[in-house]
């Protein structure tokens, strides 16, 4: 795969993972709006993992506290970290089964068309909106509880969707609980960790499998560049959130939709 393509794809991924604007959607228009081949599934998931990297590295302290919570719970006491450490757990489930039942039915790919991409955008960016408009804003991970949880991660199962955005369901569904927009994306990004590192174990064991030497040190370029752009970002849209909406991302999404159907019908 050309180097310009493996730094394209991580631009738009390192962009784009933890904003809600869907770098499932934009990664599946890559192919489609440029003619390279698609870059597969792998190397989707290879750039995820460098995202991920760049979440433990944002939220290392979140991180530590979620670790030591989870080692208290193992012997038996239970704090505000602990909970949440399970609360995370339990709201990855349903976007874990979901995914694993796609991907062993090889239904991925069908998911991945300009159509798909486009019509989701918009549906989703609507849903956005509403949500960051929507009743109180003054809750916070404190106030998490297992039903919100499990409503997030049921609300997670959308990003299987290219086009709806894993960060703007989960946004969505938070915003709508009337969560705060930093602590909605607190929790969205922190709930990307277990979600990635499952999709992440997986491609990495088929990586492992293959003799294909080029994709696998392309694998691990991708993840790296990935990385270095997704923990700019991430450092940039939490210090957004304190004196913006999530409108211009709602905006952005809105035209992308009607411009891929203008560019597919016309």
């Amino acid at each position: 795969m050309p180097i310009s393509q493996l730094i394209v794809l991580a631009i738009i991924q390192g962009l784009t993972e933890f904003l809600p604007i869907s770098s499932s959607g934009h990664l599946a228009l890559v192919d489609e709006l440029t003619g390279w081949a698609d870059q597969g599934v792998l190397i989707d998931v290879a750039i995820h993992v460098g995202s991920l990297f760049a979440v433990l590295i944002y939220f290392r302290k979140d991180v530590v506290e979620l670790i030591v919570g989870t080692l208290a719970l193992l012997r038996g006491h239970v704090t505000q970290a602990g909970r949440l450490a399970l609360y995370l757990v339990v709201a990855s489930v349903p976007i874990g089964i979901i995914g694993f039942s796609l991907a062993s039915m090889q239904a991925t790919e069908l998911l991945r068309a300009a159509q798909v991409v486009a019509w989701a955008n918009m549906i989703f960016a609507v849903l956005l909106y509403w949500s960051d408009r929507a009743g109180a804003t003054d809750q916070t991970l404190g106030d998490m509880t297992w039903t919100r949880a499990i409503i997030v991660g049921v609300a997670q199962v959308a990003a299987v969707v290219p086009g709806a955005s894993r960060s703007g369901v989960t946004m969505m569904a938070a915003r709508f609980l009337g969560f705060d927009r930093k602590e909605a994306a607190r929790f969205s990004m922190l709930l990307a960790i277990p979600t990635i590192l499952g999709a992440g174990l997986v491609a990495t064991m088929r990586l492992a499998q293959t003799s294909d030497v080029t994709l696998q040190s392309d694998a691990v370029i991708a993840a790296i560049l990935s990385f270095l752009v997704a923990w700019a970002a991430i450092a940039v849209f939490m210090r957004l959130l304190e004196r913006m909406s999530l409108t211009p991302f709602v905006i952005y999404r809105v035209v992308l939709g009607v411009v891929l159907l203008l560019w597919l019908y016309i």
